[in-house]
């Protein structure tokens, strides 16, 4: 309502802050705030950030087999010979995987879904890397599946619906113990939570 009633002195300033107003979390004042330091920087500041994005963008991709943004085609965790192939650990994004990674306790493979199941949302199966699970473990001799989702209901839903997909298979299936809160993003709880819920997690009975 702010920016709506003061007109902006520049259509370029206008344009970035409609660019940074895409951001999540991030509203037309702060967007605003944030354009008007940018365009206070140095210019060469300036363009070295603007090209290290568009790199990032060009240059990094999914892995191909966990699907963590990577610059080659199989990330430094798939590609690490020391670590262990029968257990797999499921993860929302790459976030939830970096929260686990810090931990420094867990020694399997991930697979990165790419969010959860959320109809609200407009978010179903298809949107996910599901398929591509469910042949990581029929082929890969994996042994046991960590769902390592969200305490949410969106979070419960997919790992109930990943549940009933892998059930043909013999792989343990097994979930974080609820030291994580209900509602609480795996990126959001300390260290010492993680690594105890990682280290007592139980049999997923859903």
């Amino acid at each position: 309502m702010y920016l709506r009633k003061v007109q902006i002195p520049s259509r370029l300033i206008e344009a970035a802050v409609d660019q940074m107003a895409t951001l999540p979390g991030i509203g037309r004042r702060t967007a605003l705030r944030l354009v008007l330091h940018m365009l206070g920087r140095d210019a060469v500041r300036v363009r070295d950030f603007a090209e290290a994005m568009v790199a990032m963008r060009e240059g990094v991709k999914p892995c191909s087999t966990c699907h963590a943004p990577t610059e080659s085609e199989t990330c430094a965790t798939c590609s690490d010979p020391r670590r262990d192939g029968t257990t797999l650990c499921v993860v929302e994004d790459i976030r939830d995987m970096l929260a686990l990674e810090a931990v420094g306790e867990y020694r399997g493979l991930y697979h990165v879904l790419g969010g959860v199941i959320s109809p609200m949302d407009g978010v179903g199966p298809a949107d996910l890397h599901i398929d591509s699970l469910v042949i990581r473990t029929a082929s890969k001799g994996v042994r046991e599946v960590i769902l390592a989702l969200p305490a949410s209901m969106e979070g419960d839903t997919t790992a109930f619906y990943l549940a009933r997909k892998l059930r043909e298979t013999e792989v343990l299936l097994t979930t974080l113990a609820r030291g994580v809160a209900v509602g609480e993003a795996l990126q959001y709880a300390d260290e010492a939570t993680l690594s105890r819920s990682l280290s007592n997690r139980i049999p997923y009975a859903g």
